[in-house]
């Protein structure tokens, strides 16, 4: 090797040995947490799988029977909580990148992330004491006006805690994240870009349609998926705020509402026994695989869209 080899070969520092090494054990403590609450779950949720249906409370023909409402309710209030917030938080977060003036976005952004900070049980108290009762008249004028639509059959329900009602707590729950990244995603879409827009002659909404939001598609996408993450793990505003039953239900406005997986654990879990826990535990098992399979979907549309990036 000539000195020149030599002299060229990199110094390899005592801090960033440090620092390599302390990422890569940071990277595998992470999985090993993540495998350790799989392996727990697991073993845990073994008892309930093969438990005599008779020892389940409300003694379903099965587990599975027992676990499918539990299972429904959750997926449907954190789609409609999805549904609304994501809109809302796409508009929010344009207006404070592209429309808002200077000041008035700061303000709007210091808003947004206090918001985030609020606990989870102060937005159930907000929804039983005033969320239900103001839109519980709206409900019935839903129900009278347009009962013909199946999602707003009636009987309408008279506290107006409903799945409709979660749901719109759910999604002012999970608005601030969403758009606090949102708004990040959108302020790092390349000048050069939003600028050749208006040059060509676009408007300003048209330059946020062609520049804005096709750069800013997978970065909204894992912000939802972190919300529905959100929604999905939701518990103490959902079991205040619903009135629930263990049923399969599409309607919106009834007082018979599908409870959620985490509502129903924080709600049993203090009186169950023997098997009781076992089958608790396996429904956080089942929640557990809905998340994981949640985010590998995210995770599959994310990378689809690796093809457009500022550099191209």
């Amino acid at each position: 090797m000539t000195a020149t080899e030599q002299k060229a070969k990199p110094v390899v520092r005592v801090g960033d040995r440090i620092f390599s090494r302390s990422t890569l054990f940071a990277g595998i403590l992470i999985l090993i947490t993540l495998a350790a609450v799989a392996i727990f779950l697991i073993a845990q949720s073994l008892p309930a799988f093969v438990a005599d249906p008779a020892e389940i409370k409300g003694q379903p023909s099965s587990f599975w029977a027992y676990v499918g409402p539990l299972v429904f309710g959750t997926v449907w209030s954190s789609a409609l909580a999805l549904l609304i917030a994501v809109p809302l938080s796409m508009g929010v977060a344009l207006f404070i990148t592209h429309y808002a003036p200077r000041r008035l976005a700061q303000v709007l952004g210091y808003v947004i992330d206090l918001l985030a900070a609020v606990p989870s049980v102060v937005f159930g108290l907000w929804g039983i004491n005033v969320l239900a009762p103001a839109v519980q008249p709206v409900y019935s004028w839903l129900v009278e006006n347009m009962g013909w639509f199946p999602l707003f059959a009636g009987p309408v329900s008279g506290t107006g805690r409903t799945i409709l009602t979660v749901a719109i707590v759910l999604a002012v729950m999970i608005l601030p994240i969403i758009t606090a990244l949102s708004r990040e995603i959108f302020l790092q879409t390349p000048k050069l870009h939003e600028e050749a827009a208006l040059a060509l002659g676009a408007t300003r909404w048209e330059m946020i349609r062609t520049a804005v939001l096709p750069f800013g598609k997978p970065g909204v996408i894992s912000a939802s998926m972190l919300g529905l993450g959100r929604a999905l793990g939701e518990t103490m505003a959902v079991a205040m705020v619903l009135s629930p039953a263990v049923v399969v239900n599409f309607v919106l406005l009834t007082s018979k509402n599908p409870t959620t997986i985490p509502a129903n654990i924080a709600l049993n879990f203090p009186e169950a026994h023997g098997v009781g826990v076992n089958v608790l535990i396996a429904t956080g098992l089942i929640l557990f695989v809905i998340t994981f399979i949640v985010n590998f979907i995210a995770r599959a549309i994310i990378n689809s869209r690796k093809e457009f990036s500022g550099a191209n």
